[in-house]
């Protein structure tokens, strides 16, 4: 198979990666929220989606909705401990996580959880969708969420952040 049609656009010669990266993210979005606020982390996370995550976005807009799919069961299954199941449908792709990896081997190993963590899935991946046209809507949280990548619609109400949850 070549890089190109990889369904992620890196490659790695381990079949999982490490969750002790986890304890990374987590002491990085709290050093952002805790020295410069609120807004400046979800700026963070938008460039994480825009930028360092614009090799999805341009697969996403090549290949639609069957390349997010694509990307996601790819992701999951590299993810230690993740209990994640990908729906592919004509007009989404659903993601029914009923483990987060990153929250479980946070509290596996007593840390605590920056509350915002679960809204990072949230602008990371509307950033990645928007230059493929879609756009993402996130409901529950705190371990377990459903995650919906949809086609941009001006019918499509925005993101409800009271609708994902504050992890603890």
């Amino acid at each position: 198979m070549t890089t190109s049609a990889a369904p992620l656009p890196y490659t790695d010669t381990k079949p999982h990666g490490h969750a002790d990266f986890y304890f990374a993210i987590n002491a990085t979005f709290r050093f952002i929220l805790t020295r410069f606020g609120l807004d400046t982390l979800r700026r963070y996370w938008r460039d994480m989606g825009t930028n360092y995550h614009k090799p999805v976005s341009e697969r996403w807009l090549q290949g639609g909705l069957p390349a997010v799919a694509a990307h996601w069961r790819a992701f999951f299954e590299a993810e230690p401990g993740a209990e994640v199941e990908v729906i592919e449908a004509s007009d989404e792709v659903r993601l029914e996580v009923r483990t987060c990896p990153m929250i479980k081997h946070l509290r596996e190993h007593q840390r605590e959880i920056v509350p915002c963590l679960c809204q990072h899935c949230y602008y990371v991946s509307e950033a990645m969708a928007a230059p493929a046209g879609l756009t993402v809507r996130i409901s529950g949280g705190n371990g377990a969420c459903t995650q919906r990548f949809i086609r941009q619609s001006q019918n499509e109400p925005g993101q409800q952040l009271d609708q994902i949850k504050e992890a603890a």
